[in-house]
C-alpha cells in the first residue's frame, strides 16, 4: 500500500462513490499513478461533522433531490455502471459491508474485487447491503473466501481499525464519501471532483 499518491476513502452505501470508484481506475491509468482504498463508516462521519445530510434526506420531495436521481442515472450511464437506485434498502446500513472491506484493506487487489462485487449487488441488483449472507456471496463470486472474510470482519481489532479509518478521515477534514487525497493533504470530494484529482496529479498545470 506504500508509494501511492492517491488515497480513496469510501463507504459502499454511497451511489456517488460507486460511480467515482468506476471512474477512478481509468484516471489512474491515464496518469500512471496508484491508489490506496481506505474503508470508512460514512454514518460516523455524518454524525460527527455533517449532520445536515439527514435533514436533506427528510425532504424527499424537493426538486433538487428529485433532479439528483436523474443526474445520478446520467453519470452512471456515462461511467458504464448499473445504477438501480434508490432501492427499498436506501438509506442502507453499511457496517457489515465496511467491516468486511476493512478486513481486506491490507490486500488491495482483493479489496477492489470485493468492492466491485458488492457495488453490483447493491446498486445493480438492489440487494440488501447489510445482509451478511449477500456480502459473503458477493465475496465468493469475486473469487474470495467469503466466510473467512466475514469471520475476520467481526474481530475487535478489525472493528477498531474501521473506526480508526473513520476518525482519521474526520481529523483530516473529510465530511463524506468518497473523499480523495492527493499527496497526503490535497483533498477532493465526490465523483465530480475527479477531474481536479487528475489535474492535481499532473501538477495543476505546472
Amino acid at each position: 500500500m506504500t508509494g501511492a499518491r492517491v488515497e480513496f476513502f469510501f463507504d459502499l452505501s454511497s451511489p456517488w462513490t460507486r460511480i467515482a470508484f468506476a471512474n477512478l481506475w481509468p484516471l489512474l491509468e491515464r496518469t500512471g499513478e496508484a491508489a490506496v482504498l481506505r474503508p470508512i463508516l460514512v454514518g460516523g462521519v455524518f454524525n460527527a461533522v455533517n449532520p445536515a445530510v439527514y435533514a436533506a434526506r427528510e425532504d424527499a420531495g424537493s426538486r433538487r433531490l428529485q433532479h439528483s436521481w436523474k443526474v445520478l442515472a446520467d453519470w452512471a450511464a456515462l461511467a458504464g455502471v448499473r445504477m438501480n437506485f434508490p432501492s427499498v434498502y436506501h438509506p442502507a446500513k453499511s457496517v457489515n459491508a465496511m467491516r468486511m472491506a476493512c478486513a481486506l484493506e491490507a490486500d488491495q487487489p482483493s479489496l477492489r474485487r470485493f468492492v466491485e462485487a458488492v457495488f453490483e449487488r447493491y446498486f445493480g441488483d438492489q440487494e440488501n447491503l447489510d445482509d451478511p449472507d449477500i456480502l459473503i456471496a458477493a465475496a465468493n463470486a469475486a473469487g474470495l473466501d467469503g466466510p473467512c472474510i466475514a469471520q475476520a470482519s467481526v474481530t475487535d481489532a478489525n472493528k477498531l481499525k474501521l473506526r480508526a479509518n473513520t476518525d482519521e478521515l474526520i481529523a483530516r477534514g473529510g465530511y463524506g464519501s468518497p473523499t480523495i487525497f492527493v499527496d497526503g493533504t490535497d483533498m477532493y470530494f465526490g465523483n465530480d471532483q475527479l477531474p481536479l484529482v487528475e489535474f492535481a496529479l499532473k501538477g495543476k498545470g505546472r
